[in-house]
């Protein structure tokens, strides 16, 4: 059970519940006021991370092992897209427990991230071996190339 979604909103009552017996109604004025604000604040940091996503193709970031490194367990989905700056690639099905989200890089490096209940629970890296890489540079012979200066 996520306790954070008791204990904030419990707490908010209690401080509204301690303003009122300490200093009345402009206590209580004061601190709906502060609690507000600080609605507000993580509003607005929710909307600027998801600003910074439209931008991006889903599931893309610069750097999987970057990303990889930087990780932590227990972090929000709302801390890795800021981090990635795009939204992760839904590998699970829609609406299941636990989520797993996909950012791959330019080398079809990726992280795989599992989420639980919006927290980081477990996340992998997976890099491409040199057999899996598809490259196009077969069409270029040793013969037709132009000799080094």
């Amino acid at each position: 059970m996520n306790f954070q979604k008791i204990l904030i909103p419990a707490a908010g009552v209690a401080l509204i519940v301690l303003a009122y017996l300490s200093y009345g109604w402009p206590g209580v004025v004061v601190v709906v006021s502060v609690l507000v604000m600080w609605m507000l604040l993580h509003f607005t940091r929710m909307m600027q991370v998801l600003k910074r996503a439209t931008g991006r193709p889903i599931g893309y970031v610069d750097s999987a092992v970057m990303l990889n490194a930087k990780l932590k367990p227990k972090a929000s989905l709302l801390h890795v897209v800021a981090m990635t700056r795009a939204l992760g690639e839904l590998r699970s099905p829609k609406g299941a427990q636990p989520e797993v989200f996909r950012w791959t890089d330019g080398s079809k490096s990726y992280v795989d991230c599992t989420f639980v209940s919006g927290k980081l629970a477990g996340h992998s890296l997976t890099r491409p071996t040199d057999n899996n890489i598809d490259s196009d540079d077969s069409s270029v012979s040793p013969e037709n190339s132009a000799p080094a200066p």
